[in-house]
This record gives C-alpha cells, structure tokens and sequence, in this order.
C-alpha cells in the first residue's frame, strides 16, 4: 500500500498552483498584444477557459484521461466526476501523493492547452463561438 509523501505532496501543490497562474498570465500576455477594442475579450477568453475546462476535467475529462483505458485509445469512465478520486494516492499515478493533488496538476495543463488556442482566434471569433470550440477541443483531444 502507497503512503503519501509530505516532500512529494508539497512540490505537486506548489507545481500546480505555478502552473494555474500562466492562463492569467497568458491572459495578460494576449491583453497587451491586441487592439484596445479586444483586449477584454482577449483576458474573458482565457478566465473563461479556466472555469470551463475546469468543470469538463472534473466531470468526465479526467475519467477519459485517466481512466481505465478500452485498446489503449480511450478511458473509461470509471473516475466520472471524480468517483473513486481522494485523499488516498493512486495505485497506478503518483503514489506517493494525493489522487486529488494528481487530478488537479493534470487539470492545469489541460486548462492551459486550451487556453493557448484562444490567441489565435482574437478579434476572429464569437465569444460564444470559442467556448463551443474550446468544448469540442477539449473533448476529443
């Protein structure tokens, strides 16, 4: 049986928490290189992304990531909105530290992926349009 490392759980928070903070600053970064016009759109597109794929990771994102896998291509969804995901470590992931530690810094890079996309769309797409393609991004990869 795993038991959870303080060193280990220590350095996954702070990691993760480093990582949360580059979409506001990847909002600030897109912010200062558009037109005056876009750059509240620009800063909405990223903050949205946080909560948005925050909650789709929660829900299935992390149980398709993560889950146990059907030929190596797609997880199953036997962690869907966090079932079976603790305090414990995992018995496959990151032993030595928290599931939930592990979820959230994996959540972090999926938040991230997708907001990188949002600079390419500035001043292109609807607000709307961008949360149904961060959605459908989001899903299949």
């Amino acid at each position: 049986m795993s038991t959870i490392n303080a060193g280990d759980t220590a350095w996954m928070l702070v990691s993760t928490a480093l990582v949360m903070l580059m979409t506001p600053g990847l909002a600030f970064f897109y912010g200062g290189m558009v037109v005056r016009k876009n750059t509240l759109s620009t800063i909405m597109m990223s903050f949205m992304t946080l909560g948005l794929i925050g909650i789709l990771w929660v829900v299935y994102g992390y149980s398709l990531s993560f889950g146990n896998d059907f030929g190596g291509i797609i997880g199953g969804l036997n962690f869907l909105g966090l079932n079976n995901v603790g305090q414990e470590p995992s018995t496959i992931y990151a032993t030595s530290i928290p599931h939930l530690a592990f979820m959230a810094f994996q959540m972090m890079f999926a938040i991230i992926t997708v907001a990188l996309i949002t600079g390419a769309v500035i001043g292109r797409m609807k607000f709307s349009s961008v949360l149904v393609f961060a959605v459908i991004w989001f899903t299949i990869v």
